[in-house]
């Protein structure tokens, strides 16, 4: 092990009593596959996406994130100790999940649902004998919902994602309506009945404690990924359109709204705009972190798109793909900075706008160039700096 891999995974503490670990080059690795299955998803939202585009894609969006997170959690907590097999299967199985996608409608529905519960399956097996719970996001652990993606093999189109989005929906209800006490105490009452696969004979159950600076930066490195899939959806598309000026105040103004995005979301916190690491306990930050990055991504996928209409009007629909994705992130972050105890005045003055002001474009800025409307946006994402500056 080189000085530097051991400087990026050992653990230690800092001045103020934090951990000073930072992502180990098995996470690094890891995460290449979000940029790939990222990339995948992005795609199902190419050309003129229908309703039914964008509703199968938050469903595989939140399934690949959530097979993600859950070696992201394991990893966060076990540290040094992390079976490196394990997480590298578990990538494989992602890689699966992110090859699917692009014919998932048809030959490829199967292999991406088993691969789902080949992974999840895998991610709860990790928890067995370590005598820890991840009580703070019991996702990681519970798998009930990976019932109805088995059941889907048999079923056809649309039933097929019915019962996907159904068994997403049993795992989040399971994970919102089971407290950490309650839990812990759930399982601590099996273990006096003789069930030892949670943790050894006369060991009792703990709940596994989360590395809150660990994790921030993990979200955030997953941030980046999706942002950057933005930057290049930009680049592909602008390498084979004609340069004039239109397109280079399109592409001039996406990257000014990619930054702006990113400043809200991973350079003051931790991938969830508007909310630093350790204000919400994980099974409510993670969520909001998922929706977050799913508009991002969406967002990615608009952008490049986006470039094909440069000299006239976007459709309808990639408008409303377009605008919704930055209302759906700042409206994330109007959640977050509520939460996070900003105010009533900072809600009306700057969280409500910043979530209306994109909707609106949307319905009524159809006689706009795609450059003027991303600039519109560009200015939108800065009104909260804006008024940090004139008015705090």
């Amino acid at each position: 092990m080189t000085a530097q891999h051991a400087a990026a995974s050992d653990p230690g503490p800092d001045s103020d009593g934090e951990s000073e670990r930072h992502a180990s080059w098995l996470e690094l690795f890891f995460d290449l596959i979000a940029v790939a299955g990222v990339a995948q998803l992005a795609h199902l939202l190419h050309g003129a996406p229908d309703h039914a585009d964008l509703a199968l894609y938050c469903v595989l969006f939140l399934a690949f994130w959530t097979a993600w997170m859950c070696f992201t959690t394991y990893g966060n907590v076990a540290a040094d100790k992390v079976h490196t097999r394990t997480v590298l299967i578990g990538m494989f199985g992602l890689a699966v999940m992110a090859a699917a996608v692009p014919e998932v409608r048809s030959d490829h529905g199967d292999a991406f649902a088993l691969a789902y519960v080949f992974v999840r399956l895998l991610a709860s097996r990790v928890w067995q004998g370590r005598g820890e719970v991840p009580a703070d996001w019991p996702m990681a652990q519970l798998s009930a919902g990976v019932t109805p993606w088995i059941v889907s093999v048999w079923a056809e189109d649309p039933v097929r994602y019915w019962l996907w989005a159904g068994g997403l929906a049993i795992d989040l209800t399971l994970t919102f309506a089971m407290s950490g006490n309650r839990l812990m105490a759930r399982l601590r009452k099996q273990q006096e009945a003789g069930d030892r696969s949670h943790g050894r004979d006369g060991e009792l159950l703990r709940a596994a404690r989360f590395d809150p600076r660990h994790l921030d930066e993990r979200l955030g490195l997953f941030t980046l990924i999706v942002l950057g899939e933005g930057i290049a959806q930009g680049v592909e598309a602008a390498s084979g359109a004609e340069w004039n000026a239109d397109l280079g105040s399109l592409s001039v103004g996406s990257f000014a709204l990619l930054l702006a995005l990113w400043a809200l979301a991973v350079r003051r916190s931790s991938g969830v705009p508007l909310l630093g690491f350790g204000v919400l306990a994980p099974r409510f930050s993670l969520p909001m972190h998922c929706v977050a990055t799913g508009a991002l991504a969406s967002l990615a996928a608009a952008l490049g798109a986006a470039v094909e209409h440069v000299e006239g009007r976007l459709p309808l629909g990639m408008r409303w793909l377009m605008c919704g994705a930055v209302a759906v992130f700042l409206g994330v972050g109007l959640v977050a900075g509520a939460l996070s105890g900003r105010g009533a005045r900072w809600v009306v003055a700057v969280g409500l706008p910043m979530v209306a002001v994109p909707l609106l474009l949307a319905a009524f800025a159809e006689r706009w160039s795609p450059a003027s409307l991303v600039w519109a946006l560009v200015l939108v994402t800065r009104w909260n700096w804006l008024y940090e500056k004139r008015f705090t």
